[in-house]
């Protein structure tokens, strides 16, 4: 009768060891056909986002912009579910936030700079976002020719290849080349895909490549000349942002001496008539049309130094 009682426990013992195992294969694969699914979906979401994109571009300029702004200052390869009315009631949430705030504790006269200098702030922040990005993409991109001139691309394996070389890359082209492969193998359309990662980099050079790829793409099977002048484009391209750099520091020198001098002019003079500079600039005429032309100047120092950085 023992023995019974052994061997039955043994038999059990066995085939729920045995059990276990088959649960832990059903759990396995459940996990990668989850991992799968998921990794269709965010393919599936970023397509649909393109398409939204593209719709946004043609009928709706202000959030296209809004969409674009985020992919340049690298936000939504960070936060791929962040869209352009997310963003907008975001920001509007916290502005509101802030005014409200301030106005309980400071009246209108704190409410106003307050929601103000949040928006500057949230301006600064995504000003010094896209143009760190813009010098990760400035600095990738000639390794990036260079990766594409050791391969023999054709029409038909170009994102193939752009997937191959990504693993090389740093961000933001690091997250543009794969997302192309990843559309183009959902899709099927190669042209759309090179067009959609064109519209992701905030750079001259490698938009004009990704728009000259999906051209070549169509009417032509080999990528040789192509790099190959793209290579010699961004070489000029380069050196001519070389020497707008250095006039740019050039033109900020010549502007901080003119800023030394007028304070000192304006020290002078208050110093002969007894009044402060303060007085000399807010209280009279001429101190205000000087401070007008000074921020006229300024304003117009701003200007070239956005264009320069564009």
């Amino acid at each position: 009768m023992l023995k019974a009682v052994i061997f039955i426990c043994l038999l059990g013992g066995f085939y729920l060891l045995f059990y276990q195992g088959r649960i832990l294969v059903w759990l396995s694969r459940i996990l990668r056909k989850t991992q799968t699914d998921m990794d269709l979906a965010a393919r599936r979401r970023g397509l649909e986002n393109r398409k939204q994109l593209m719709e946004l571009q043609r009928n709706h300029s202000f959030w296209f912009k809004v969409e674009r702004l985020l992919y340049y200052s690298g936000i939504r390869q960070r936060f791929p579910a962040m869209s352009a009315e997310i963003w907008v009631a975001g920001s509007l949430m916290a502005v509101g936030t802030v005014f409200v705030t301030a106005m309980a504790f400071g009246g209108m006269r704190a409410a106003l700079p307050a929601a103000a200098g949040t928006v500057a702030a949230e301006a600064l922040v995504l000003r010094y976002l896209r143009a760190r990005n813009l010098r990760e993409v400035n600095d990738n991109l000639m390794k990036l020719l260079d990766f594409l001139g050791n391969y023999s691309i054709t029409a038909v394996e170009v994102t193939a290849t752009l997937d191959q070389v990504s693993r090389y890359m740093e961000e933001p082209v690091k997250t543009a080349l794969e997302e192309c492969y990843m559309e183009a193998q959902v899709t099927g359309d190669t042209s759309m895909a090179l067009l959609s990662m064109a519209e992701k980099v905030e750079h001259p050079k490698f938009q004009e490549l990704a728009r000259n790829m999906e051209v070549s793409v169509r009417y032509c099977a080999d990528f040789t000349a192509l790099v190959n002048s793209s290579r010699r484009s961004l070489r000029e391209h380069l050196r001519i942002s070389q020497e707008r750099k250095a006039m740019l520091r050039e033109a900020v020198v010549n502007m901080s001496l003119l800023l030394i001098m007028s304070a000192a002019v304006l020290l002078t003079v208050g110093h002969l008539i007894n009044m402060t500079l303060r007085e000399l600039a807010w209280g009279t005429i001429p101190g205000r049309i000087g401070l007008g032309a000074l921020g006229v100047i300024f304003l117009l120092f701003w200007a070239q130094l956005q264009k320069v950085h564009s």
